[in-house]
């Protein structure tokens, strides 16, 4: 049996859950700025805060990382299960 599998912007994730990394949809320097801080093609990140407004935390490559609303917009993840 397979899992569902939901491909969502970051801040569409609900705390909890979890999400792979898919795709940026901004150009060179958002996308250069987002792998600085560890947001690349295929690793996983975990939702902390998100109250639906405002910055959101997510739990990236075993650190936590505040982003804007805006950027976390331009995040593509595959929702899913660890």
């Amino acid at each position: 049996m397979s899992a569902i599998v939901e491909e969502i912007s970051l801040d569409e994730l609900a705390p909890g859950e979890h999400g792979t990394v898919l795709s940026f949809t901004d150009g060179r320097m958002v996308t250069n700025r987002l792998a600085s801080l560890g947001f690349t093609p295929g690793v996983g990140v975990d939702m902390t805060q998100n109250y639906g407004h405002g910055p959101l935390i997510v739990t990236v490559r075993g650190t936590r990382v505040a982003l804007g609303r805006g950027e976390a917009a331009k995040i593509f993840v595959q929702k899913g299960l660890k």
